[in-house]
């Protein structure tokens, strides 16, 4: 009786052999499954979507889901990968601009600020100009444009930090280096008046008198109001008092 039982309930829980594949049932399944965190049977049942679904309408979004399964598993490089595949497989599904605007993502959730967000915003500016580039109406217009935005100024608070650190440090061609690269790259940096000040200090350092007056006299014109041009007065007056010593 016990093996009858064990053996009932086994064909109970086996599908039939002759039961019809159906794509739509295994991609509920398989989404069940990610939302339960059962991410390898999730994405083995997604597989094999792709692989048998023969109306083509569930395997572009098995692999998408794929690639989510890798983003909520906490695993973005593997993510990353799966959604570059579904942009070289469906280059022209209609889920394209949204596996493009994920790879992005990715990359701007590693963002840890400027001392140590560079890399991560960099590579994430690179996917949202890609975007925009190859996607040109997408549905993401607008929360792209903040976040580029963000990406632009941690990049360009990492410049800054680099180049503040090298004038503590009295390096001031390294400095001059960093600064003049915020100016030329993030024209809209919002701490423009701090590096007209830190670029005039610097050229002071390296005896370049009219480029620091240069860009001391900015600032004053620029951002008569700033906190800083206190501090621009004081040393323009510094460079004519050195002037009238030689």
């Amino acid at each position: 009786m016990l093996l009858l039982l064990f053996a009932c309930s086994k064909s109970a829980i086996k599908p039939a052999a002759n039961e019809e594949f159906s794509a739509e049932r295994s991609f509920d399944k398989a989404n069940k499954l990610i939302d339960n965190k059962e991410y390898e049977e999730a994405r083995a049942l997604l597989l094999e979507i792709k692989n048998r679904d023969l109306t083509k309408k569930y395997a572009p979004l098995a692999q998408l889901r794929i690639a989510d399964s890798y983003v909520k598993e906490g695993e973005p490089e593997l993510a990353v990968a799966e959604y570059r595949r579904f942009l070289e497989i469906y280059p022209d599904d209609q889920n394209a601009s949204y596996a493009q605007y994920q790879v992005a993502m990715v990359y701007f959730g590693q963002i840890e600020g400027a001392e140590r967000g560079y890399g991560g915003a960099a590579k994430a500016l690179a996917e949202f100009e890609k975007l925009k580039k190859d996607f040109p109406r997408n549905p993401y217009k607008d929360i792209i444009e903040i976040r580029i935005e963000y990406c632009r100024n941690v990049m360009a608070d990492y410049e800054y930090l680099v180049g503040d650190y090298y004038l503590k440090k009295k390096s001031y061609t390294a400095a001059i280096d960093r600064f003049e690269t915020v100016m030329k790259k993030y024209p809209e940096y919002k701490k423009e008046d701090t590096i007209l000040l830190k670029l005039g200090i610097a050229y002071k350092g390296v005896g370049q008198k009219v480029r620091a007056e240069s860009f001391l006299n900015r600032l004053l014109e620029k951002y008569p109001t700033s906190p800083l041009s206190k501090e621009a007065k004081k040393e323009l007056d510094s460079l004519a008092k050195d002037e009238k010593k030689k």
